[in-house]
């Protein structure tokens, strides 16, 4: 699908609000379970200018605003750092913390179904009916890409720390693995089997989402679904 530059840019700003609160749920998650590391270094807000990381929510994300056709976008934000030892249990503490950021984004495009369901349903402008249903999607997507993506198990990205305690890497080898993170992530979002594998696992995962909005705007609109 085409986008002009302004959609383009407009998504952009709703990737950074999505990433700050991935961010904050890690903060917000460590802080609870008792460290307060995150806390300590100003984590525990939803402001994005706590959040932004030059490489992952500034350069890679304009390279696709400039270079790719579509609507695609890709970024992370910079991570939260947490020191398990505060934990009382520290592996499931850790997992637990990290385990709410991608939650979060999972959490934020249930409620974007849900909202724009209500606002297709009640929304008296027929005419923008198209764009308001394929805004509702592309927020969706994103936050789903967004909780898909931080799980590929891959440094700094939050599937690593499950992929650590899985395999039992000690804290120097997943040190060693995560010199070389970046490069590796470069690396994957150019090599196009593997994208075409990724956008097709965050179209299924995002697929429940859509059909929730189209179901709760047609319910209560009194129109079938498929009319979205």
């Amino acid at each position: 699908m085409e986008a002009t530059l302004a959609e383009k840019f407009a998504l952009y700003f709703v990737m950074i609000g999505s990433l700050s609160v991935h961010e904050f749920a890690h903060a917000w998650a460590a802080d609870k379970l008792g460290d307060h590391t995150p806390r300590s270094q100003g984590r525990v807000t939803l402001n994005p200018l706590a959040h932004i990381d030059l490489l992952g929510t500034v350069l890679i994300p304009i390279v696709f605003i400039l270079f790719s056709p579509g609507f695609a976008l890709l970024g992370w934000g910079r991570p939260v750092i947490i020191n398990p030892k505060n934990f009382k249990r520290p592996i499931l503490g850790d997992c637990l913390s990290t385990a709410a950021g991608p939650l979060s984004n999972l959490v934020l495009a249930l409620l974007v179904a849900v909202l724009f369901g209500l606002w297709i349903a009640f929304s008296g402008a027929t005419g923008a009916l198209g764009k308001i249903v394929t805004l509702g999607g592309m927020v969706i997507y994103l936050n789903v890409l967004l909780a898909v993506f931080n799980l590929i198990p891959i440094p700094p990205l939050d599937g690593s720390h499950f992929l650590r305690y899985i395999v039992g890497m000690g804290e120097e080898a997943y040190i060693r693995f995560a010199q070389w993170g970046t490069l590796i992530l470069i690396l994957l979002i150019n090599f196009d089997p593997f994208m075409i594998f990724f956008q097709t696992v965050v179209a299924f995962c995002s697929a429940p989402f859509v059909m929730l909005m189209s179901q709760i705007a047609s319910i209560l609109a009194g129109a079938p679904a498929a009319g979205l």
